[in-house]
């Protein structure tokens, strides 16, 4: 919104040298990251207070999870999600350029699965019980709404000049100028990358802290991967696909980061509140809608690598029980494992993050690799 209105009075720029700065990406991300901190923040004691008392006993506990989590857990908030989505979307609509239609396609994305989230947590807690809207409703409105998503990325895409047929086509790491243009069938696979990311982030979320800092890794990966391609230079100098206005996205990316912060101030062992399903579809909805919009798919399972890994656990874990009747691990999603191995919950949240921010370093070298 800002920026529109800079455009609406840029005539004034000569007056006020300060308002030139809007113009500049980097300075609209540093914004967007404080709007958003600040938002999360400033509302957090009082939602918190409020979800505890309209909540009553808090989000249901898995009865079969790790022991210690009846004790500890039990009658904390959920429904966290509602911060970040706040600080997210309040500060991108003020400081991303509104004109932009990846950043509509982002947040129609994040939004949809925020309130899909919203009613899967509440009717987990009005029911009492740990599992809410089932898998077959979940999974029809994430395909819905991703495949909308998905011809609007390829319809409203400005097409790129340097690649040809890039809306519709999968670009690969470590390679310059390989692309495998996928045609009409490429909204099929979007959708499956922005569902499998959604659902990937909803299975990590197990533990204080888990989710939310892996999450601000990717997105701060992918904040720069967005800067990189959508500008024309660096596009060329790092020999990447350039896509026209994917740059906006990383304001998008540095709000996620900053609303991300500011939940996790509450989130942090102990967790006063948790994100709920609210908070895990819709982010992990965000980052896939980025990563088809960068055209930095297979990045993402690199870079989201952690993610990946807790759904294969939890793919591998079921398959092989109705397949043998015995378990690969000791409880799936695999954190749940280690925690059953007798790591503490603090150690399995720290060592996770560190595998984190290693594959986000990783999912960065691809720009320079090639």
């Amino acid at each position: 919104m800002f920026y529109l209105i800079y455009l609406a009075f840029a005539d004034l720029a000569s007056d006020y040298p300060l308002l030139n700065l809007m113009q500049y990406q980097t300075v609209r991300v540093g914004l967007a990251l404080m709007t958003a901190l600040i938002i999360a923040v400033a509302m957090g004691s009082r939602f918190i207070n409020w979800m505890r008392s309209k909540q009553g006993r808090g989000q249901p506990i898995r009865t079969d999870g790790p022991e210690g989590h009846l004790l500890t857990k039990q009658g904390t908030p959920t429904m966290g999600g509602l911060m970040i989505l706040a600080g997210l979307v309040v500060a991108t609509l003020l400081w991303a350029d509104l004109r932009n239609p990846f950043i509509w396609i982002v947040l129609i994305l994040t939004t949809g699965y925020g309130l899909l989230g919203f009613a899967d947590d509440y009717a987990k807690v009005t029911k009492q019980t740990s599992a809410g809207l089932s898998g077959k409703q979940k999974l029809a409105a994430q395909f819905a709404l991703a495949i909308v998503v998905a011809v609007i990325a390829v319809t409203m895409a400005t097409p790129s000049p340097t690649s040809p047929g890039l809306e519709t086509s999968l670009a690969f790491p470590f390679f310059k100028d390989v692309l495998l243009n996928l045609g009409w069938f490429y909204i099929a696979f979007a959708a499956v990358v922005i569902v499998g990311a959604s659902n990937a982030v909803n299975l990590t979320d197990g533990l204080d802290g888990l989710a939310i800092v892996p999450v601000m890794m990717a997105a701060a990966a992918f904040g720069i991967i967005a800067y990189l391609v959508g500008n024309f230079v660096f596009a060329q100098y790092l020999q990447v696909h350039f896509v026209p206005g994917a740059g906006e996205l990383a304001i998008f990316c540095a709000a996620l980061i900053g609303a991300g912060t500011g939940f996790l101030w509450y989130n942090a062992p102990p967790a006063k509140i948790f994100m709920g399903d609210t908070g895990s579809l819709a982010l992990g909805g965000a980052l896939g809608g980025v990563a088809i919009s960068t055209k930095h798919e297979i990045v993402l399972a690199i870079v989201g690598g952690l993610f990946v890994v807790e759904a294969l656990s939890v793919m591998i874990q079921v398959a092989y029980f109705k397949a043998t009747g015995k378990r690969v691990f000791l409880m799936a999603p695999i954190h749940h494992h280690f925690e059953k191995m007798g790591w503490a919950e603090s150690t399995v949240v720290v060592r996770f993050w560190i595998v984190a921010a290693m594959l986000a370093m990783i999912g960065l070298s691809t720009l320079k690799l090639r």
